[in-house]
């Protein structure tokens, strides 16, 4: 079936992938969804990592990935046409590796957007035509390592004031604004209170649909005065032999048709379990996923519902939380207070200055410069 557009998730072509690619036939990797992706007028994919052959990476917190070049190609031969940038890994080879991506992706003839080497370039929206339709394409991240800073090199950093004005004025040259997203919370299947609010929020500026990736497992959607917002789409093509969560390996693409409304069709799959490479969904294993998604349909359209799931998701990592805040948590000290033979150094004053220090929006301004400013 055609579409307007189709978008997929993360695609991260390592371990596994990685020689498919080098062998230059990773083309077969994409199987059964090889013909929706060549049949829509325009296939959008995240590209999840730098294409760089670099040695060196970011100085940061979480993993540093990267991919053979030779993807750009691969993914051109597949049928995309536009990769997004904007995500929190793109600045994992610093911009050296934004520079190689950048020009491997333009001598495949694969169009980018997201990411540049100062502010104004990182957020300039793409603009383009489909079938006499014009369209603007919005594409940013979250704040993490890999954003603008100080105009300098990066990808387009999430600011509603800017974003907002970036979305009107997109909507005043085109006709359909499409936001595509990089956030959320890794392997929640929900939007939080606050990414719903966000998406909402860019349907009030113009967008007449966002779409999210970020969380590597897929989410459900939502119209929202008639504009579809997807939450999450999963990981399109992401291969970790150490991740065991069968939720990591099942997404979806998403097709759009720009008409008077814009409606959606999801074509769910699962990704790099027994072998690398993508199938589409079939039988029981589509009407389970199908069931799952009406199920996360269900709980975004009811706020008390949502409020409460995410409740239940900070409960879970609620220890791993509190171990980023104590001091103590790397050392053997640590393991005695895991072990209740030392007492917490987070006392409830501390956690309340803690508390006040990320809520107040001043101090948390304060905060964010001291420490890009290394003075902290």
């Amino acid at each position: 079936m055609s579409h307007d557009l189709l978008i997929a998730g993360d695609f991260c072509p390592q371990n596994r992938l990685a020689p498919v690619l080098k062998s230059q036939s990773g083309a077969e990797i994409f199987g059964a969804a090889l013909p929706l992706i060549q049949a829509a007028r325009l296939s959008i994919v995240n590209l999840e990592c730098p294409l760089t052959s670099a040695s060196v990476g970011l100085a940061k917190i979480g993993p540093i990935l990267q991919a053979d070049p030779a993807a750009a190609q691969v993914l051109v031969e597949a049928g995309f046409g536009l990769a997004t940038l904007a995500n929190n890994h793109i600045m994992d080879y610093g911009r050296a590796g934004l520079e190689s991506t950048l020009v491997h992706c333009r001598e495949a003839g694969l169009t980018t957007v997201g990411a540049g080497f100062n502010l104004e370039e990182a957020e300039s929206t793409n603009f383009f035509q489909l079938a006499g339709k014009e369209v603007a394409l919005v594409n940013l991240t979250e704040n993490e390592f890999s954003t603008v800073q100080n105009n300098g090199v990066g990808a387009h950093p999430l600011n509603p004031i800017r974003n907002f004005a970036a979305i009107k004025a997109a909507a005043a040259r085109a006709r359909y604004v499409v936001v595509v997203f990089h956030g959320g919370h890794e392997m929640y299947a929900l939007p939080s209170p606050r990414i719903q609010q966000l998406f909402r929020f860019f349907a009030d500026a113009g967008a007449c649909a966002v779409v999210g990736h970020h969380p590597h497992v897929s989410s459900g959607y939502e119209y929202y005065h008639g504009v579809p917002l997807v939450y999450s789409l999963g990981n399109f093509l992401f291969d970790d032999p150490r991740v065991q969560r069968a939720d990591w390996h099942l997404g979806f693409m998403v097709g759009l048709d720009l008409g008077e409304r814009v409606e959606i069709k999801c074509y769910p799959y699962a990704q790099c379990r027994q072998k690398p490479g993508l199938q589409l969904l079939e039988k029981e294993e589509l009407a389970a996923f199908e069931e799952n998604l009406a199920r996360l349909n269900q709980i975004i359209a009811d706020s008390n519902l949502l409020e409460a799931a995410f409740d239940e998701f900070c409960a879970q990592v609620a220890r791993r939380y509190r171990a980023f805040l104590e001091p103590l948590s790397g050392t053997w000290l640590g393991i005695l207070q895991r072990q209740k033979l030392f007492p917490s150094l987070l006392s409830p004053r501390k956690k309340r200055l803690y508390h006040n220090l990320l809520r107040c929006e001043s101090h948390h301004e304060v905060l964010l410069r001291l420490f890009q400013n290394s003075q902290l």
